[in-house]
């Protein structure tokens, strides 16, 4: 018999200064009392990208299949990912009203990685004090500080 698998806890945020203008993405990821941090930054982008790119860095961190928590203040990435994207994909990557699909590079990345685990998608209310949300939140900032020479 295996040994049950531990289950991760997976916080996203993502930021930028002005949209689009730079903007950075943090995740915090949590297993078994252990930690691990990932940040990155982009010169031109958007808050969605940086949302997206939060979560897909996430998942490509895991070296294998699991049972994971996401906890994203984005409705845009939570909603995407569990009501919008099958539609899209259906509709030829059109919204319903029958536009193309925006970032959808990173959906189909996304789409991609979270078919490899078992994925619960929670939304936080963003700067509530969620210790997770907050210090995704603060690597993100920390990562647009250092692409801009802030640091």
């Amino acid at each position: 018999m295996s040994a049950p698998q531990d289950v991760v806890d997976i916080y996203t945020d993502g930021a930028c200064r002005g949209n689009p203008g730079p903007g950075g993405w943090g995740a915090l990821l949590i297993s078994g009392g252990r930690e691990r941090e990932l940040s990155g930054a982009d010169s031109a982008t958007t808050n969605n990208r940086m949302e997206l790119l939060a979560v897909i860095n996430a998942l490509r961190a895991l070296k294998r299949r699991v049972s994971a928590r996401i906890y994203t203040d984005s409705q845009y990435v939570r909603l995407g990912i569990t009501e919008w994207l099958e539609n899209w994909k259906k509709r030829g990557w059109r919204t319903a009203d029958r536009k193309p699909v925006k970032n959808q590079d990173l959906w189909e990345q996304l789409d991609e990685l979270a078919a490899g685990h078992d994925l619960e998608w929670h939304w936080v209310k963003g700067h509530s004090g969620v210790p997770g949300n907050e210090r995704c939140d603060q690597l993100a900032n920390e990562a647009i500080d250092a692409l801009l020479g802030l640091d």
